[in-house]
């Protein structure tokens, strides 16, 4: 298996699995997002249903890469299509990484804003966000040396 193969699985996983999380698993996803306290606010339905458009946004982009490692189209053969297309995959992960920095600086939950970036669930967000921006960086590098 290649190098290209493995990091698009792991988009493929990681995309569709932040689907699952975020629009299907909407109460779940509020529970890391709000403080018990906070879960009877009359907000909370609406935050709920706000971050299914997160997962809607995944779920394209975890069948895409699905879709390039399993079909390996011809459109996806020349070397400048897998690096744009592994820059995409970047940006994307960078992009859902990137957001949580300023949460980050601020000490994560200040109160009821804002969510625990260093713990639970929203620190494996973090850390796998990071290191598969890295991932499909370096796979998209690589390719630059081979052209």
């Amino acid at each position: 298996m290649r190098l290209s193969d493995i990091v698009l699985l792991l988009n493929t996983l990681w995309f569709v699995g932040a689907f699952i999380q975020f629009s299907i698993a909407q109460t779940n996803t509020l529970k890391i997002l709000l403080p018990r306290e906070e879960r009877s606010n009359p907000i909370a339905p609406t935050l709920a249903a706000s971050v299914a458009f997160l997962g809607g946004m995944n779920l394209p982009i975890g069948l895409l890469s699905f879709y390039l490692m399993v079909a390996r189209p011809s459109f996806f053969q020349p070397i400048e299509a897998q690096l744009a297309l592994f820059l995409f995959f970047a940006g994307c992960h960078f992009s859902q990484f990137v957001y949580n920095v300023p949460v980050l600086m601020r000490g994560g939950r200040v109160g009821v804003a804002y969510w625990p970036v260093l713990k639970g669930p929203m620190l494996r967000i973090f850390v796998i966000d990071a290191a598969l921006f890295a991932a499909n960086l370096a796979a998209a590098l690589l390719l630059t040396l081979r052209a």
